[in-house]
């Protein structure tokens, strides 16, 4: 099987499967398993062009605005490539018309191949949904004994965090902010709150399955959050702590819970949080070691604690 993914999560899944060899193109964004965007032929590109990963924050959000209203895309095809790859199936998303190109244009693009490819699309609103995707995936690229191997393991894994943080009572769940953008200020939604419950902790900012959304810095400040966790959308560890000065330049920063007793988080977005695929379950073990480091000790943590 020919298989086209078009979003970096739908990539990992493919991966984790043992399908790699199958893959006959991938989106610009698709990072891992490392170094595969050097293996298979890339089939999108972004509006914001090459120099869009060092644009900062709120031009980012501006130049994506601007392409949306102009019914334009955030993405698109590169020329010719879909045709040249062939695909039998195509993975793409409804979700989020931010993170990859919308169902709608895949769907449109697909309907002038010749044979007519199989087109699923994943759209996750919680932890539950990140792992039926997997079987979804597992079916349609005839996987599907690896995908019920897979989604166990990580149910193990998620299990054995949500286990030992049932017995947490309510008052010592920390109140927990996750941040998904720098400017203008994002909260993390969709399956981010699950991963928070699970880790023990209470999201004061989103439910879960909400989607992500602007919130006004006075109304973070009005949550007095006792920790922050900082994962901005397709932000990279190293990315995520050059563009800190934007949060505590912020009015009223230093008087926030979290930030006096030091329990500001920095993470690999990009890895962990943002993509919903098989390192969701990694994430929720970061958060616990964040939360409850007195449950979930780690001596070398993939994440990092602002001084």
């Amino acid at each position: 099987m020919r298989i086209a993914s078009l979003l970096p999560s739908a990539t990992e899944m493919v991966c984790a499967l043992g399908l790699k060899n199958s893959l006959v193109g991938i989106t610009h964004e698709c990072d891992f398993p490392a170094g595969i965007e050097h293996e298979i032929p890339v089939l999108i590109e972004s509006c914001l062009g090459p120099e869009g990963k060092n644009l900062p924050p709120d031009e980012i959000d501006r130049r994506i605005r601007e392409a949306l209203a102009a019914g334009q895309g955030v993405y698109r095809f590169k020329p010719g490539t879909l045709e040249a790859a062939k695909p039998d199936l195509i993975i793409t998303q409804g979700l989020c018309d931010v993170c990859a190109v919308p169902n709608n244009f895949v769907v449109q693009a697909a309907k002038h191949l010749r044979p007519s490819p199989e087109v699923i699309s994943l759209d996750p609103t919680d932890v539950t949904g990140v792992l039926a995707d997997i079987r979804k995936v597992g079916e349609a690229a005839g996987a599907v004994e690896a995908a019920g191997t897979l989604v166990e393991e990580l149910e193990e894994r998620i299990g054995a965090v949500a286990g030992k943080c049932a017995a947490i009572p309510e008052a010592k769940r920390p109140r927990v902010a996750c941040i998904e953008w720098f400017e203008p200020i994002f909260f993390g939604g969709h399956w981010v709150p699950e991963m928070v419950e699970l880790a023990g902790g209470r999201d004061v900012l989103a439910t879960i399955g909400e989607r992500s959304k602007v919130i006004e810095w006075d109304a973070v400040r009005k949550a007095a959050p006792d920790v922050i966790v900082v994962m901005p959308c397709g932000y990279g560890l190293d990315k995520v702590i050059t563009e800190m000065h934007l949060l505590t330049q912020r009015p009223g920063w230093n008087e926030l819970p979290a930030v006096k007793n030091k329990r500001v988080f920095m993470t690999d977005a990009n890895a962990y949080f943002s993509r919903p695929g098989p390192r969701i379950a990694q994430g929720i073990e970061q958060l616990a070691q964040m939360l409850h480091p007195e449950l979930f000790p780690v001596e070398r943590p993939d994440w990092e604690r602002m001084d």
